[in-house]
């Protein structure tokens, strides 16, 4: 029996090496000079869709766990997952929730994820599964009229938070020690004042982003400026830095945020309306959100959602309803790969891609 089961696991280590390397070769092809590239189709990386059936839902938060394993969350209080790299797709979403908004998921596994639902006042609630969506339970439920939630983001399997649009001029920040189980609001002494006409964006599940055990950053638009915040705390105190993303427009800001460590990261956003320019639509940092500079050449047009390449110090993907653009130089220049839309996108450790949009739009990066 021992032997057998060594024999298994070597398979099973053979099999995701063999997976790991495809992958790995596509990212490789895909961060080739564009010279070298080519553009985006057969035998080179390209987003191969992955159909869950749903045409009619907009899918707006994904949680890609691994090459096989993906969560999406959207419209219609539809919740999807795959196990087999979206061969097939299970509808796991929760009784009743057809009205609500889902707008961002997080997965621990293929059995244990948390999703968000947005929207004013008690349409802004926290469902938790453990047995891959057989059941959920509802863990939050917002009563105060004042309240929008955007985004939630985990530091680990336990500690998380979620964010929630200015109340009484402050960011305020919903706080988990267990899970998603429970959910307590954290004092806002912390957090710098709001702008006029300052929130956050539910557009793909980034506006609020973590690395590491305590760090935290949350994205902005709406106001004069579009801002960073930032937490090493967990959430409880917070720092604001200015952007060069246009703002001063409740349709513009920053929408999405990566950061690849606790000091490098990115920002995309712009003007979502589509028949607006969006220049300077992308912006880095080397210190941790403290500053940030321009993209010397940004994406050409609004983005909604970014994503590290998996194990990489200077590739990122970033997504919007015109394309997918590609940088190499850790956020200073970008170029475009593909057209097709899409709002959010999810890289993993084992060398996997995910990408989600409207009309039901399912990709995994492949070649």
């Amino acid at each position: 029996m021992r032997r057998l089961g060594s024999t298994r696991r070597r398979g099973r280590r053979s099999r995701l090496v063999a997976a790991g390397v495809a992958c790995g070769a596509a990212l490789a092809a895909l961060t080739a000079p564009a010279a070298e590239a080519g553009p985006l189709g057969q035998g080179s990386p390209h987003w191969a869709p992955k159909d869950p059936g749903t045409p009619q839902v907009r899918f707006r938060g994904l949680a890609a766990v691994d090459r096989h394993t993906a969560w999406l969350a959207g419209t219609g209080g539809t919740v999807l997952r795959t196990t087999d790299g979206g061969a097939s797709w299970r509808n796991v979403s929760p009784p009743g929730a057809a009205d609500l908004q889902f707008r961002d998921v997080e997965a621990f596994d293929a059995r244990r994820a948390v999703v968000l639902a947005i929207g004013e006042g008690e349409a802004s609630r926290v469902f938790r599964t453990d047995d891959g969506g057989a059941t959920w339970t509802e863990s939050f439920r917002n009563t105060d009229p004042k309240a929008f939630y955007d985004c939630l983001a985990f530091f680990d399997r336990r500690h998380g938070l979620a964010m929630s649009d200015p109340v009484d001029g402050r960011f305020r920040i919903l706080s988990t020690s267990d899970g998603g189980r429970s959910w307590r609001v954290l004092p806002s002494a912390g957090m710098p004042p709001a702008l006029d006409g300052e929130a956050g964006f539910a557009a793909s599940g980034q506006c609020l982003v973590t690395s590491g055990p305590k760090d935290v950053w949350l994205a902005t638009g709406g106001g004069a400026h579009a801002r960073v915040l930032h937490s090493a705390d967990r959430g409880l105190a917070w720092t604001a830095a200015d952007t060069p993303v246009p703002a001063g427009d409740p349709a513009k800001g920053v929408f999405a945020l990566a950061f690849r460590d606790r000091d490098h990261g990115l920002a995309v956003g712009g003007d979502y309306r589509p028949d607006q320019a969006s220049p300077q639509a992308a912006a880095v940092t080397g210190d941790g959100g403290r500053t940030w500079a321009p993209a010397a050449t940004p994406p050409p047009a609004y983005r909604s959602g970014a994503a590290w390449l998996p194990h990489s110090r200077t590739a990122a993907l970033a997504v919007g309803p015109t394309g997918t653009d590609l940088t190499t130089d850790a956020g200073r220049s970008w170029r475009t790969i593909d057209n097709g839309s899409y709002d959010t996108v999810d890289c993993t450790p084992d060398f996997s891609c995910w990408a989600a949009g409207e009309q039901g739009r399912v990709a995994r990066l492949e070649r």
